[in-house]
């Protein structure tokens, strides 16, 4: 239930596995788990293989490899070395023990509970790093403090825990968490390129290296959101942990669904990108930028849930245009005649005319 991998670029890089998915997965990563396995005196020629990924190419700090081929690797190199942190700590994560922690978080009331008992009871299972959150004004950091040195593990380590962190954060609320910044206590390594698709955030220096220790920062708001998930979800997941931690949150077209609803609520037609924003808990640009990911926008919304509005009104009440051009938020029956016809190719009278017609 662990480590980064990367599922589309930043910049424009060009390669590619026979599948067509990008490989941006840097292959520093790839060389941390062939490192466990060395000083663990195993060969991971066989967890290798099964992700695709040649001996030889291992060598080659420029190659990268795709998300699928990282999840394969993990997948097989945690069962082999029967360690979920991969050579991190000084003693071994059974398989299961990840599992084990988002087991005694999921039955908490809000995400920042849930996180604060992760943080805790991570301590239980390993004392090489302590993981702590707290909140600073409307800002809330999850930290990491290395009690020992991490040694040639260090990135990949602290990398992977706040990825892990994120992901199953993200799944517990079912929406994919907005990270303000994260920041990490070393210089920018080779692959630095790839740490904005790892760590996607709103603020414009969203990755901060040479910082004093790991950390993720977030709205502290977000950590009053309830739990989207219950114990038979957490069952499930758990038989396929790995994507969540791997590759960026997939919301389902949750946010399209959440400003569908708010927008339906709201009965003066009244909200704004910014009225959404503080409800949903995001900035206005975060929730434009996140829509978009999903293929939809907020003015497409609005028009739809003034065009379903409109529709209802018009066919089962017998108000005055006029009136119904307002209960959709139209400034002006003028306006609002206009954008029906463009919805509909009718004026409003010929839609209610035709829609409350009898048959012929």
């Amino acid at each position: 239930m662990s480590t980064p991998v990367l599922v589309r670029p930043p910049l424009p890089l060009t390669a590619h596995a026979a599948d067509g998915h990008p490989a941006l997965t840097p292959m520093a990563f790839v060389q941390a788990i062939v490192q466990a396995y060395t000083d663990r005196g195993l060969a991971p020629d066989a967890a290798l293989h099964k992700a695709q990924i040649t001996p030889q190419s291992v060598a080659d700090s420029q190659a990268r490899i795709t998300a699928m081929q990282m999840e394969a690797l993990s997948d097989a190199a945690m069962r082999e070395l029967d360690d979920e942190a991969l050579g991190w700590f000084g003693r071994r994560l059974p398989w299961g023990s990840y599992g084990m922690l988002a087991r005694a978080s999921i039955s908490s009331a809000t995400l920042g509970l849930a996180l604060a008992r992760w943080c805790r009871h991570h301590g239980l299972l390993a004392d090489d790093i302590t993981l702590h959150l707290h909140t600073q004004g409307d800002m809330a950091e999850l930290t990491i403090t290395e009690q020992r040195p991490l040694g040639p593990m260090r990135e990949f380590c602290l990398v992977s825990v706040l990825r892990n962190i994120h992901g199953l954060a993200s799944w517990l609320i079912d929406a994919r968490l907005p990270l303000l910044q994260a920041r990490f206590p070393f210089a920018p390594p080779a692959h630095a390129d790839v740490y904005p698709v790892l760590f996607p955030a709103t603020d414009a220096d969203g990755v901060v290296f040479n910082a004093a220790q790991a950390c993720l920062r977030l709205d502290a708001r977000c950590l009053a959101l309830p739990l989207a998930r219950d114990e038979a979800a957490l069952q499930q997941m758990l038989q396929r942990a790995l994507p969540i931690q791997v590759r960026p949150y997939r919301r389902d077209r949750l946010l399209v669904q959440r400003v569908r609803r708010l927008l339906i609520a709201d009965a003066q037609c009244l909200h704004t990108a910014v009225t959404l924003a503080e409800q949903l808990h995001l900035s206005a640009r975060s929730l434009h930028r996140q829509l978009k990911d999903e293929g939809a926008s907020l003015q497409a919304l609005k028009d739809a849930v003034r065009r379903e509005r409109a529709l209802a009104l018009l066919h089962r009440t017998s108000q005055p245009i006029k009136r119904v051009a307002l209960a959709c938020g139209f400034v002006s029956e003028k306006s609002f005649m206009r954008a029906f016809r463009q919805w509909t190719g009718d004026t409003p009278a010929q839609y209610r005319r035709r829609s409350t017609a009898g048959p012929a």
